[in-house]
Order: C-alpha cells, then structure tokens, then sequence
C-alpha cells in the first residue's frame, strides 16, 4: 500500500497539489484531503513506527548531512525512513524490526543531546550492541561478530548454554555463519580441540555422478560455503594453518559413522536433507565435552520423495528436551536482502 501511495502521490503532484506532498524523506498529508486518499494514508501509516524527538537540534543530528543517516538506517533496516517535524519514522512491514529503530534513535537521541556527533558507524555500533544484548562472539585472531536479531542472540545463548542446539529457519537468517563463528571463537579460545562441519551430500537436481574429478573433488562444492564463512572470519593462512594440524576438519555426513566426537564443536549444516537414520547417527555420535549446533530449512528438503527429513523427525521428538536448545528463525529476521526476504514469503504463501 505505500508503494501504491507513492505512485498516486508521484501522479497527482502537478494535478492536485494540494493534497499530498512525499518525498523520500517527508511526508504531510493536508486536511482538506480526499476520504479514499485519507483512508490510503491510514493504510500507510500502520506500517510506519514514529519516533518523537522533543529537541529539534537533536533532530538534525540523528538526520545526518544530507539525510545520510536516513539513508543508512533505510539499508539497515530495509525499509523507508523519514522525518516529518520532529518525528523520525520508519516504514517497514516486520514489528520486530520497528522496535528495533524506536530504541535505536532513544539511543542516538541522547548521543545528540550529550553533544555526540552521530555518524553511520555509530549507528552500526549501537544497532549491534542493542540487539545482541551481550550476546555477541568475539574470535581470537579474528574478528568480532555480533548478532542481528533478538532471535540470533538467543540463538547465541543457547549455544552456549546447551550441548546441543537446533537452528531452523529460512536461509539467509544467518544460522550457519553463526554457528562457524561460535565454533572458531571455541575453538581458537582453546575450549575445544577440534571444529568439525558436515553437511549431507545429497543431489538438488543435480547429478553428483557427472561431476569431473574424484571423490573429493565431486563433493568439495557442496562444502564450499562452510569454507567461505570461515574465510570470511579468520585469516586464510590460519584457517590452512589449523587444516595442516587437524584441528578444522570439514566432511560429508557420511565420514562421521563409527566416529566418537570428543571434546569438538561439531556443525552439521542443511540438517533438512539427512534421513531419520542419519539424524540419529549424527546426534548419538557425541561424546564427552563435545557440543553440537545443527542448522537447516525445512523448505528446502532435497531428499527423494516418500523419505522423511531427519530434522523434521528430531524437531517433533526433542523439542520437550530441557537440554536441547531450539531456535526458530524466521522471514522477518532474513538480512541478506529484502528481495530474499520477499521471494521468500511468495514460496510460503503457496504452501
């Protein structure tokens, strides 16, 4: 609907003037405006969270030069920010992330009445400090790496405070970076003497049989985006360093049985696509001081038809466990984009 309005606004600006004026950045409604016009704005509005600031000099600063803190708040929050008066609003469809930018712009408020200048990078750093609640990872020898969503510090949380943790939900929701990052940060802090990752090699449409190479060279691109998490999050000479002496061991599901995980951080990643037997290999596989993090996306089961999907089993039977953690993420909480997160709701909607 706000798009809709931004088109009859667009439209009927030369026509009748008098009625609406929106810009990216400002909005004013006159009262002399139509009934469906003001019904439109009604719509609009709901979606828009409005945050009043009692000084306007405050104001200014939170805007930025040249509305460039607007503009970063649009790209973090996905969504159209604007100040109308003394009020900085944003419109945007998910209440979690609404909340989100009422107590960020509190915090930048008092940032600006204490005489702060407030740049896009401090609004980074507080967006982070707010939503991880102390939650965040930090690596030795790597970086920093604080959670997005109340659902991905809780997500943390439970990490560290089960041996065994569950993280479904759409992709893009940031399960399986996290979970590399939680697993580095043990590894590296010399809790655990192992990281392993594995994933399922199962064929989405493709043949892994016509594949060139060997083995190893057929299943390496299945595996290829653990390794791009890590090397997104350590050096590469470290990341070959800690291959080199065994401590980074990454492998499809199928290597884990027989095996007695002692003292590791073990990922299993695209939980979605192991069978009831292989979910139960997987999890039985865990020994003393050894913690798990399984991630997956139950609409993206691959698996042949007529077999049920291992997480799917291990979601219904676990979930009364105390301690086993689950964690439910879901297409609000997507941030690689809000085209992802809009492509997703289309496939949802049709189930």
């Amino acid at each position: 609907m706000g798009s809709k309005m931004r088109k009859n606004a667009r439209e009927g600006r030369d026509k009748c003037p008098q009625k609406v004026q929106l810009s990216r950045h400002y909005i004013q409604l006159d009262d002399d405006a139509s009934t469906s016009l003001q019904l439109e704005a009604e719509v609009f509005l709901s979606t828009v969270e409005k945050v009043e600031i009692l000084n306007p000099g405050a104001v200014e600063a939170i805007c930025g030069i040249n509305d460039a803190n607007l503009h970063y708040l649009e790209q973090m929050f996905g969504g159209v920010v604007f100040c109308r008066g003394n009020s900085i609003m944003l419109d945007c469809d998910s209440h979690v992330k609404r909340q989100e930018f009422r107590r960020l712009i509190h915090n930048l408020e008092g940032v600006a009445l204490r005489g702060g200048s407030i740049q896009p990078e401090h609004i980074h750093h507080f967006l982070d400090e707010e939503v991880a609640n102390g939650q965040y990872v930090a690596i030795p020898h790597g970086q920093r790496v604080f959670p997005r969503t109340p659902n991905q510090a809780q997500f943390v949380h439970s990490v560290r405070r089960h041996q065994l943790t569950f993280a479904i939900g759409p992709a893009g929701t940031g399960k399986t970076y996290l979970a590399v990052a939680l697993g580095l940060a043990e590894l590296l802090g010399k809790r655990r003497r192992k990281l392993i990752f594995t994933r399922p090699v199962v064929e989405a449409g493709e043949s892994l049989g016509y594949l060139p190479g060997d083995l190893t060279q057929k299943i390496n691109p299945y595996l290829r985006p653990i390794y791009d998490a890590i090397e997104e999050l350590i050096p590469t000479e470290l990341l070959q360093r800690l291959e080199d002496l065994r401590q980074i061991e990454v492998a499809p599901l199928a290597y884990m049985r027989g095996r007695s995980l002692k003292n590791c951080f073990v990922i299993l990643d695209e939980a979605q696509n192991t069978t009831r037997g292989q979910m139960k290999m997987f999890l039985t596989r865990l020994g003393e001081g050894a913690k798990a993090v399984v991630t997956g996306d139950l609409t993206q089961i691959d698996l042949p038809r007529q077999t049920e999907s291992g997480l799917l089993e291990a979601h219904r039977l676990l979930r009364r466990i105390p301690e086993i953690g689950f964690i439910d993420f879901t297409s609000e909480e997507v941030l690689r984009s809000p085209l992802v997160k809009a492509i997703i709701d289309a496939y949802e909607s049709e189930t």
